[in-house]
C-alpha cells in the first residue's frame, strides 16, 4: 500500500529519534519516497547525513539556507501523508497551539494532506495534564495518533511513552492507505447501537443518562465508509448520521431497542452495541404526571432485558459481536468479566478518568479487549478516529 507514496516524515528532539533511519529504510523498501524534515533539537540526536543517505533525498532543519529559503508550502502539498515520529511533548504543545518557530512546525500548519504522529517521551510526560490536554487538541484538528507503546524509557523507568516501533508505524501506514483505497466490508451486513434510552415514569419524566450517541454515530460511519449495509439502531439523541449507505431505526426505552436490535441480528455479520442502555426501568409507569406531595419519592425499578447477554447466546460463528463497557472502577477486571460473562468477541472499554473521554466530547479514549486475551489501548483522539481503529480490529484480528 505505499508503492510511490509521498511521505514527509517530520523528525522532533527525542532520544527516539535513534530508531528513524530503520523507520525511513522500511518505508522506503515499501516503495515511499520519503522527504524529511528536522526540528534543530533532532540533529542531536540523529545525523542529517545517516537520514539523507537512507532516504536518499536532502534533510531539512532550517527554514532557510543561506540565500534561499525552503518553501513549506509546497512541501506540504507535495506529500500524500505527514508523519511525525518521534513526536516530542515539546513539539506536541506546539502542534497544539499553533506554535511555528521552526520548518517542521511551519510544513504542519500548512499541511492539506493527513497528519499521523507518533509521539515519544517520558512516562512522567506523557501523564501530565498538560500532555492530555494537547493530545486531545491535536485530536480534534483531525490528526491520527499512533499509540505509545510500554517498556524501558531513557530515564530508566519502565512505562509508556515509547515511541512505536518501526515496523509498527510502517503498518499503520499500510493500514491508514488501505481505509482509504479499500472497501473491505463490502457485501457485509453490521448492526450498531447508539446513543441513550429513556425509561418513562409519568409522561413528562424519565430516567436516562449523558449519551450523545457520537461514538456509535462515528462506528456506523466507518462500518459504511468500508463498504457494509449498516442498520443504526438509536436512542434518543439530536444526532444523525449522514452517509447514505446507513439505515436508522430510532427508539426510545431499552424494550424498543431489545426488539429493534433481535430483529436485525440474525441477518448481520457484525454487531456493535455502543448504546448505552438503561439497566432498570420503573416497575409502572404513571399515566398521569406524578404531583409533588411528600418530601420523599419512592421508586420501584425492575431489570432490562440484557442485549449483549441475549446475542451471545445465539449467536453464530461467523457472527463478530462487540460490547461496550464504561466502568469507574477496576477497568480492566470489570470488563474481562463481562466479555467472558456475555460470549462477546469483544468489549470496548470507556473510562470516565480521563479528560475528554466518555459521554458527549468529540474525542475519546478505550481498551479493545479480545476474547483471546489480547487488550489493545487506543490513545485520546477523534471519536471518527477510534471508531476507523476499532473497526479495523475487530474485521481484521491478525493485526496489532
Amino acid at each position: 500500500m505505499l508503492q510511490g507514496k509521498k511521505i514527509i516524515l517530520g523528525i522532533s528532539g527525542s532520544i527516539a529519534a535513534y530508531k528513524t533511519p530503520e523507520l525511513v529504510r522500511q518505508l522506503v523498501k515499501s516503495g515511499a519516497e520519503v522527504k524529511i524534515i528536522c526540528t534543530p533539537a533532532a540533529t542531536h540526536f540523529v545525523s542529517p547525513l545517516a537520514l539523507s543517505t537512507v532516504s536518499k533525498n536532502t534533510v531539512l532543519h532550517n527554514i532557510s539556507d543561506g540565500d534561499s529559503w525552503h518553501n513549506h508550502v509546497m512541501l506540504s502539498r507535495w506529500a500524500d501523508v505527514m508523519l511525525i515520529a518521534p513526536c516530542s511533548a515539546n513539539t506536541l504543545a506546539k502542534l497544539a497551539n499553533g506554535i511555528c518557530d521552526n520548518l517542521l512546525c511551519a510544513v504542519y500548519l500548512s499541511a492539506i494532506c493527513p497528519i499521523i504522529i507518533a509521539p515519544a517521551m517520558d512516562e512522567d510526560m506523557w501523564q501530565h495534564p498538560s500532555t492530555k490536554a494537547n493530545l486531545q487538541k491535536v485530536a480534534t484538528y483531525g490528526n491520527h495518533l499512533i499509540p505509545v507503546a510500554h517498556g524501558e524509557l531513557a530515564s530508566g523507568l519502565v512505562g509508556e511513552g515509547r515511541m512505536a516501533n518501526p515496523t509498527d508505524i510502517v503498518q499503520h501506514l499500510h493500514r491508514f492507505f488501505q481505509a482509504q483505497t479499500q472497501q473491505l466490508l463490502t457485501g457485509q451486513k453490521a448492526i450498531v447501537t447508539a446513543g441513550p434510552t429513556y425509561e418513562k415514569l409519568d409522561p413528562v419524566r424519565f430516567i436516562g443518562n449523558y449519551s450523545t450517541g457520537k461514538m456509535g454515530i462515528a462506528l456506523a460511519e466507518a462500518l459504511a465508509q468500508q463498504g457494509a449495509t449498516v442498520s443504526l439502531i438509536l436512542g434518543p439523541t439530536h444526532l444523525r448520521p449522514t452517509h447514505p449507505g446507513i439505515k436508522t431505526i430510532l427508539v426510545e426505552s431499552a424494550d424498543e431497542m431489545y426488539l429493534a436490535t433481535i430483529q436485525e441480528f440474525d441477518s448481520c455479520n457484525i454487531a456493535i452495541l455502543s448504546a448505552a442502555v438503561a439497566d432498570y426501568k420503573p416497575a409502572h409507569m404513571a399515566t398521569e404526571k406524578i404531583k409533588k406531595a411528600d418530601d420523599t419519592l419512592v421508586l420501584s425499578l425492575q431489570k432490562n432485558k440484557d442485549i449483549l447477554a441475549h446475542l451471545g447466546t445465539i449467536k453464530k460463528p461467523n457472527q463478530i459481536l462487540v460490547g461496550f463497557a464504561l466502568e469507574t472502577q477496576n477497568e480492566i477486571a470489570n470488563a474481562q468479566l463481562k466479555l467472558k460473562k456475555k460470549n462477546a468477541d469483544y468489549i470496548i472499554l470507556n473510562s470516565l478518568r480521563q479528560a475528554g473521554a466518555g459521554f458527549g466530547t468529540d474525542t475519546n479514549q478505550v481498551s479493545i479487549l479480545a476474547a483471546n486475551g489480547h487488550i489493545t489501548q487506543l490513545p485520546l483522539q477523534a471519536k471518527t478516529d477510534i471508531a476507523k481503529q476499532i473497526i479495523a480490529h475487530i474485521t481484521t484480528p491478525q493485526l496489532p
